[in-house]
């Protein structure tokens, strides 16, 4: 009865939709279904993100400006931190961060308030949906047991279900509304609903698998994939320059196979909060079963290796200036973790930044992105990009490969200039260095 009534509620689109966490993934999620014709309040702890929403103020670079102010005008999309509302929902998809704690382990603390706001105000006929990226596992040993303590059965009062976001900002092709949805209920009639749901919203495909913790799996071997793969080009490019071989060249070489290669590039490190992340929820709970992720573990150790790495590359290049790290002034060319987005959530640019600092070089930056940041309590400033600010400096890095940054304006007026990100593998000169 529970299932046919929420069934016909999502297809006629008289289902109320909550969006739990308004963040890079619950505001695009939000947009998009109400969008689509539904009814949906988004739902955050912090007050100003509910301000912004409410005012039609967008502050994430995937949701297009008029499509937020419209929806919020209309009424059909609003935000409150009041999670009583949530007794009014008939479907709640739940985006809140999983981070990792200081000793590198999996913290849900998030996921779990969340759970447990959901389970206050559950009631029959309820969808919930984790979105949230996790360990395999979670949906069912967090959300499923708070729901069942309330009297309600999975897959008969209320429907439970895993579908992992898949949201990669500044995406110029794949947004929330075009990239396949994966989704995975505790029972058939969970799967059914959510799939229902996001096949009424999304334009990209649903794929249903057979559980969440098959779902779960699969979002972390998507990243994981990912480590892997930058972590070998990373190690490459470190081999190459030992060799004296330029791996820009190696890669674009490897890339003219039709089959069997994909090409993943080095960098300065990784960044954003999934890449960096994810894969320790996998390696700490594979612990439980006895088994040690070791290709992931070594993987991640050469990925947030990096950093150091760079500081060593750009120590040598001032050598032969003749001039110390200390009191050298290195003008930094990017802060974001990725081109053309405002981004800095583990952005390696960070710690870079820091170990800099630590061996007494004097910093600036630029990023079109970001005018402004602070980190371990200090605050930065961008600067201009201009022929002054770049022949001031004793050491040009560029840590992340923003479209709007002209190689040929850069390496024409900088001393010397490292380049992490392959903007300048295209020049030739002698004061020009790429990773």
């Amino acid at each position: 009865m529970e299932y046919e009534c929420l069934k016909q509620k999502i297809e006629e689109k008289t289902a109320r939709i909550g969006i739990i966490g308004i963040g890079y993934v619950g505001l695009p999620l939000a947009v998009e279904i109400a969008r689509a014709g539904y009814d949906v309040t988004g739902f955050d702890v912090q007050q100003k993100k509910v301000d912004w929403l409410n005012s039609g103020h967008n502050y994430i670079g995937d949701v297009v400006d008029s499509d937020l102010t419209a929806l919020v005008q209309t009424g059909r999309l609003r935000g409150t931190i009041d999670y009583a509302a949530l007794a009014d929902c008939d479907c709640v998809s739940i985006c809140v961060p999983t981070p990792l704690d200081v000793y590198q382990q999996p913290d849900i603390s998030y996921v779990q308030a969340s759970a447990e706001s959901v389970a206050r105000y559950a009631h029959p006929g309820m969808l919930i949906i984790l979105e949230s990226t996790t360990y395999p596992g979670t949906t069912e040993e967090i959300i499923q047991p708070l729901l069942e303590e309330k009297g309600l059965q999975v897959g008969k009062d209320v429907f439970l279900a895993f579908s992992p976001e898949r949201v990669d900002p500044g995406n110029k092709q794949y947004k929330t509304q075009n990239t396949p949805k994966v989704v995975g209920g505790v029972t058939k009639a969970c799967t059914s609903l959510a799939a229902q749901l996001y096949g009424n919203v999304l334009a990209g495909g649903i794929c249903k698998v057979s559980s969440p913790k098959v779902a779960e799996m699969e979002k972390i071997l998507e990243n994981t994939f990912r480590n892997i793969n930058i972590a070998l080009a990373n190690e490459m490019a470190i081999l190459c320059d030992r060799m004296g071989i330029p791996v820009w060249e190696v890669i674009e070489a490897a890339k003219t196979k039709p089959y069997g290669y994909m090409a993943f590039y080095p960098g300065p490190g990784l960044g954003g909060h999934c890449i960096p992340l994810d894969p320790f929820y996998l390696t700490w709970k594979a612990r439980a079963y006895n088994y040690h992720t070791r290709l992931i573990e070594i993987a991640g150790e050469i990925n947030n290796g990096m950093p150091e790495y760079i500081i060593g590359r750009v120590s040598r290049i001032l050598n032969r200036q003749k001039k110390p790290l200390n009191g050298s002034k290195i003008f930094l060319l990017g802060v974001a973790y990725k081109p053309d987005i405002d981004d800095i959530r583990e952005s390696p640019v960070l710690k870079i930044l820091s170990l800099l600092e630590k061996e007494g070089a004097e910093i600036v930056y630029n990023d079109p992105f970001i005018p402004s940041f602070v980190h371990e309590g200090k605050s930065y400033t961008s600067i201009p990009l201009d022929v002054d600010t770049l022949a001031a400096a004793d050491a040009v890095v560029i840590t992340t490969n923003h479209s709007a940054y002209d190689p040929t304006f850069i390496t024409a007026h900088a001393r010397a200039v490292f380049d992490t990100r392959g903007l300048t593998r295209n020049v030739e000169a002698s004061h020009v260095e790429q990773l």
